[in-house]
């Protein structure tokens, strides 16, 4: 199991996101959080599935530096949502925050996770997407959310997890962890063949 292949790892989760904390410690795997700051900056030119990609590798590539051990693996994600293909990001404030979730209402949306795993001498990046449909919207419920929940720390202006999940999501084609930051199932699979 992997559980018994990671005993002998350290495992660091480079994220200061509570819900990918969660989810990690919901998979049973020990770990220790070691955030390095990072510019989420990407080539404007980038795909939905490029830019998660390129972020999480940059989130990785911070750990240069790092007293690597032998046994040290790193893991690294971001997520974003896409709307066609523009992106979504963190909102500014609440006013980006109304457009954004005006963009969602009554539409599909994707959501994609890419998530680096790293060691002291191999890497590998996968991104998992998942589509979401938003049920219509009023303004007086993006307005509640908004102010209720104060979703600016996330891609998108929402959190699945949420009041507005429960309300306004119809349904989801793919993980619903991976809406909420970490493909678990994936991350799983693709951690076994890692350290195989």
């Amino acid at each position: 199991m992997l559980i018994d292949k990671l005993k002998d790892y350290d495992v660091i989760l480079a994220s200061g996101s509570p819900r990918r904390r969660q989810l990690l410690s919901a998979m049973q795997i020990p770990f220790r959080v070691v955030k390095k700051e990072v510019d989420e900056i990407f080539p404007e030119n980038l795909s939905p599935e490029e830019a998660a990609a390129f972020l999480c590798r940059l989130k990785s590539d911070a750990f240069h530096d790092f007293p690597w051990k032998k046994n040290t693996l790193v893991i690294t994600a971001d997520t974003v949502v896409a709307k066609g293909d523009k992106i979504l990001g963190k909102p500014s404030g609440a006013r980006q925050a109304v457009e954004m979730l005006r963009a969602l209402s009554d539409n599909r949306h994707k959501v994609i996770t890419g998530v680096c795993l790293r060691t002291e001498n191999k890497i590998s990046v996968f991104t998992v997407a998942t589509a979401v449909w938003f049920a219509p919207l009023s303004d007086d419920e993006i307005d509640f959310y908004i102010h209720n929940f104060q979703p600016f720390d996330k891609a998108g202006a929402y959190g699945i997890q949420e009041w507005i999940g429960h309300v306004a999501i119809q349904k989801i084609n793919g993980s619903y962890f991976n809406v909420m930051g970490l493909p678990t199932h994936e991350l799983y699979r693709r951690l076994n063949e890692f350290i195989a």
